[in-house]
């Protein structure tokens, strides 16, 4: 089974566990786009909608593409009174559109699982002309020296071999190569912007949160049972919260 497919095991845990987006993010794009209720949307990786509401609330047309069919079940169930709401069940690179069709394209924290180089291709041609790509990811970090429970956690990490060692946290010189797909693709006006917030979780909700994530669900089943163990010791012992330490990075860009 393909990594990106593994969501599609724990529906209800992904959508309780997983965090939305800063208010702000959502503004900035609805701002940059100038998006109204006329407007027509295409969201590229749904999930179960964490990313979606602000769109619908603005009351625009959207179109969600999801390549897991729980996922797609779940979101289309989520948002069934909106008439301007609908989900296909496909992957993205399978979906044919119209040219032209698009007021806003965006993904968040999903682009990555595609062959960008073809997906950037993609979008610009179903984007109308002067229409918007946003593309958005939250990057969780939990390994602040100067913050117990990261200590407590970073320690059960550097137990297992297969978790990156000494992980850094996201910073602004690392949104470069994303500008410049942007720029090589054709798209102009590009601004990149990053937001920063902080999230308490109860031990409970550490693992219901780590279950959501496609390297630990491609654990064996033993190691993955260990792995979670030793962690919720480490954290019940560092005061039974963990404090995790978000960058989201947007980039805004317009189709000529």
């Amino acid at each position: 089974m393909k990594r990106q497919n593994l969501f599609n095991k724990n529906v209800s845990g992904y959508d309780r566990y997983r965090p939305c987006y800063p208010a702000e993010l959502f503004k900035d794009i609805i701002d940059y786009s100038r998006i109204s209720s006329i407007s027509k949307l295409l969201e590229i990786g749904i999930g179960t909608g964490q990313a979606t509401f602000p769109f619908i609330q603005q009351g625009c047309s959207v179109t969600a593409v999801e390549s897991g069919r729980h996922l797609s079940d779940f979101v289309m169930r989520k948002y069934e009174m909106y008439s301007g709401f609908n989900v296909i069940n496909a992957d993205f690179m399978d979906c044919a559109f119209l040219g032209n069709s698009f007021d806003l394209i965006y993904s968040a924290t999903a682009f990555h699982w595609l062959d960008t180089s073809k997906a950037y291709v993609k979008i610009f041609r179903y984007l109308k002309k002067k229409a918007t790509v946003a593309l958005f990811w939250n990057h969780p970090f939990s390994n602040r020296k100067d913050d117990k429970s990261n200590i407590a956690s970073q320690s059960v990490y550097d137990q297992f071999s297969f978790f990156r060692k000494n992980p850094v946290e996201f910073t602004e010189k690392d949104c470069q190569p994303r500008i410049r797909e942007l720029q090589n693709f054709g798209f102009e006006n590009i601004v990149a912007k990053l937001y920063k917030r902080t999230r308490v979780l109860t031990t409970d909700d550490y693992i219901g949160l780590l279950n959501t994530y496609s390297d630990h669900l491609a654990l064996k089943k033993k190691t993955k049972e260990a792995f979670e163990r030793k962690m919720r010791t480490a954290i019940d012992k560092a005061g039974g919260k963990i404090s995790i330490h978000d960058t989201i990075d947007l980039y805004l860009a317009q189709k000529p």
